[in-house]
């Protein structure tokens, strides 16, 4: 990172700033009692829980995008998402305080996100940061979402802070090719939503962080 340190810090959303999969979990092993099916680890639902709604079903029903029932699971997955939004999910451990502690130093933040605006605005609504965000993006803003830099270039712009002195934090191999090509500091969160057996360190991340608290750790020194 060029300068004294960075103007702006920007999260992923689900699996990053927000812990959402117990939400996605409860409605994933819904769908799979409605289709008949006998139970299955809700880790394994967790665990496909960056790949979006369409991973999500795949797993929970163990069919593919070319089963001709497969939209329908797909909006009934979403409907019953839009009714639960929020009730389950938590923003990560410290990660509240950390926001305050940006804007105490007059750092600005916030989220570059592929989860839709339709879910995306109601649930920083609900999880009530304070101080809110500076900026939400989602792909509705974009042409290309993820792994496309073109989400992190709009929010840096729209935050008037160049991208080498903003930090992008993300649980997904495209968070973090999509803040190296925009030019961010780029930490890798492995706590996140990865995929089993999947290492965060293989990304090429300017750091990694372990957990939410390591994340608040490695963002605070680089404020020093």
């Amino acid at each position: 990172m060029t300068g004294t340190g960075p103007l702006a810090v920007l999260f992923d959303l689900d699996g990053t700033l927000i812990d959402t999969a117990p939400e996605f979990v409860a409605i994933g092993l819904q769908l799979r009692r409605a289709a008949g099916l006998p139970a299955i680890a809700p880790e394994t639902i967790r665990g496909s829980v960056s790949d979006g709604a369409i991973g999500m079903v795949a797993t929970a029903l163990g069919m593919t995008t070319a089963d001709p029932t497969f939209e329908n699971w797909r909006q009934r997955f979403l409907d019953e998402y839009e009714k639960e939004l929020g009730q389950h999910s938590e923003p990560y451990p410290g990660l509240r305080a950390l926001v305050s502690v940006l804007a105490s130093a007059g750092i600005k933040w916030g989220v570059v996100t592929n989860k839709v605006a339709r879910f995306a605005h109601p649930l920083m609504e609900k999880m009530a940061f304070e101080p809110p965000a500076d900026i939400v993006i989602t792909p509705d803003d974009v042409s290309d979402p993820k792994p496309h830099p073109e989400s992190l270039i709009l929010a840096c712009s729209r935050l008037d802070c160049p991208p080498d002195r903003t930090v992008f934090i993300g649980d997904h191999r495209r968070d973090i090719e999509a803040g190296s090509a925009a030019g961010c500091t780029t930490i890798a969160a492995a706590y996140g939503y990865l995929a089993p057996g999947e290492s965060a360190t293989t990304w090429g991340a300017d750091a990694t962080a372990h957990s939410s608290i390591e994340l608040s750790q490695i963002i605070e020194t680089l404020l020093q």
